[in-house]
């Protein structure tokens, strides 16, 4: 008999699309690193192989500054977004269903339902009357709004691995009298490591790219890179925003390979 289930690849013009999908997806980031490693300025016509411009982006000391920053402020995010989404994760899933679980769940991944440019504007208006009353005008507020804005992308994965994770092991060491703190540290999160690790990845690769949120609430003198991009390409574009460009773009695979390596289901 021959199989009559249904599947989206059978649909006449699904290869043509699919095709054509991913030619509009990534020919442009092929021409930019392609670009990247152009001697000439123009992207429109090649005039040999070069790394120049990867040299001149490090030279040039608003680019390193904004990395640092960058930097320090995903690193910071990642870990603080991730401690507060793994407690969430074993609050909603290591107890009984209680009243409002939905609604804390739908709380924690708010950030990513609502518009970003909503958040934003929200922790503008948050952070603006802190600033009048503290007179604090540091990265803290850009690390606390990307820390808020990166707990549902850590969380996820943290959720998912300990909804796959069999309780068979924390069972039997509560019935060999150990503690909850005891069974959380020599069972829960040994097993839990992996899922951690790639949502802290995911937190930092989010915070690292973000433009939006980072705009509305960073004060004068604060860009981070993709700002500083941003305001470099408003001005003129150079072969040294292609090459920023393929450095993040290398970043942000080496992690999302390492994210899926991570949580890819083994036999």
């Amino acid at each position: 008999m021959a199989d009559r289930s249904f599947s989206a690849s059978r649909l006449p013009g699904f290869t043509a699309t699919a095709i054509f999908v991913f030619i509009a997806l990534y020919l442009p980031i092929l021409m930019l690193v392609i670009g990247s490693f152009n001697g000439g300025e123009s992207i429109g016509a090649w005039q040999g192989f070069t790394l120049s411009w990867f040299a001149k982006a490090w030279a040039n000391d608003h680019v390193k500054d904004a990395t640092i920053r960058s930097l320090v402020i995903a690193s910071l995010a990642a870990v603080i977004s991730t401690t507060v989404a793994t407690m969430a994760a074993i609050a909603t899933t290591r107890r009984r269903p209680f009243r409002g679980q939905t609604f804390i769940y739908l709380m924690i991944n708010q950030p990513l339902m609502v518009p970003e440019i909503v958040t934003a504007v929200a922790l503008l208006i948050f952070f603006a009357s802190i600033k009048v009353a503290t007179g604090y005008q540091g990265l803290g507020y850009l690390i606390a709004a990307h820390s808020a804005f990166c707990v549902p992308f850590a969380y996820l994965p943290i959720r998912a691995r300990l909804e796959g994770m069999d309780l068979t092991l924390e069972t039997a060491a509560a019935d060999l009298y150990a503690s909850p703190w005891l069974t959380f540290r020599r069972v829960t999160l040994p097993l839990l490591l992996p899922g951690i690790i790639a949502g802290m990845m995911l937190a930092f690769v989010t915070s690292l790219d973000d433009v939006v949120i980072t705009l509305f609430v960073k004060s004068a003198g604060q860009d981070t890179l993709p700002t500083y991009m941003l305001a470099q390409v408003r001005r003129q574009i150079s072969p040294e925003i292609y090459a920023i460009s393929t450095v993040l773009l290398a970043l942000t695979i080496v992690l999302l390979t390492l994210f899926f390596i991570l949580t890819r289901k083994k036999d």
